[in-house]
């Protein structure tokens, strides 16, 4: 068995097996173990008592992060002329239509997020089998087709974050930087909870909430007491 290191110790001895945390108590620790040195991301895996096979189980939302991610979003917005402009000025880094589509169908995928209008839909439809591995497809539930694409540009650009429930049961996604200050942590932690809370499917039994865990790039994960966040 290989030997623990300085940090590995220090880590191992400030968080203690299996108890669970205040969401505040854990927004201030994951700072203290997080010993990359780089701005590591914070991750947050919510495991749910939910059967996602069915459709009336499926848990999936979007959630506007107060403090934002933490990171620079590229957004890509496909849309017609009379809205390029709007987009332009609401943050958007690539504003088109038909060029990047044919981009795309070359292979460039360089974004985070892309939004488009109903009325492309029947040009962008086909870049499914490119955008759908990646997670880019733009999708009306999660608000990336829409008519008012500057707003939705703008809010991804101040945080706004799309999440949805895995095979295993699990929301698992990003709320910030480990840089970000405790409150900072909380705040965002606390609004991604409250909105998975609120998705509560009625035709779920028993637990909803079964676990939250919180953790930073190749940090140990915090487990979560779930009351402390309601």
């Amino acid at each position: 068995m290989s030997k623990l290191t300085k940090n590995q110790k220090s880590v191992a001895e400030k968080v203690e097996a299996g108890k669970a945390y205040t969401l505040k108590e854990a927004s201030e620790l994951v700072k203290e173990i997080t010993t990359t040195k780089f701005d590591a991301s914070l991750d947050i895996d919510v495991r749910l008592g939910v059967d996602p096979r069915k459709a009336n189980q499926m848990v999936r939302g979007v959630v506007t992060l107060p403090h934002g991610t933490g990171k620079v979003t590229r957004v890509l917005c496909l849309c017609t002329p009379d809205q390029e402009a709007a987009a332009k000025e609401a943050g958007a880094d690539y504003v088109g239509l038909d060029e990047y589509i044919e981009k795309i169908k070359g292979g460039w995928t360089d974004v985070d997020v892309i939004i488009t209008m109903p009325s492309c839909m029947g040009k962008v439809g086909p870049l499914g089998r490119v955008l759908g591995p990646r997670g880019l497809m733009p999708n009306p539930k999660s608000g990336t087709v829409t008519m008012d694409v500057a707003k939705a540009v703008s809010e991804i650009k101040k945080g706004k974050i799309d999440f949805k429930v895995d095979k295993a049961g699990i929301i698992h996604t990003s709320i910030g930087k480990v840089s970000m200050t405790a409150e900072q942590i909380y705040g965002n932690a606390k609004e991604f909870i409250s909105t998975v809370i609120k998705l509560k499917p009625t035709a779920a039994k028993g637990t909803y909430i079964k676990s939250i865990f919180i953790s930073s790039t190749m940090s140990k994960g915090i487990k979560i007491d779930p009351k402390s966040v309601e």
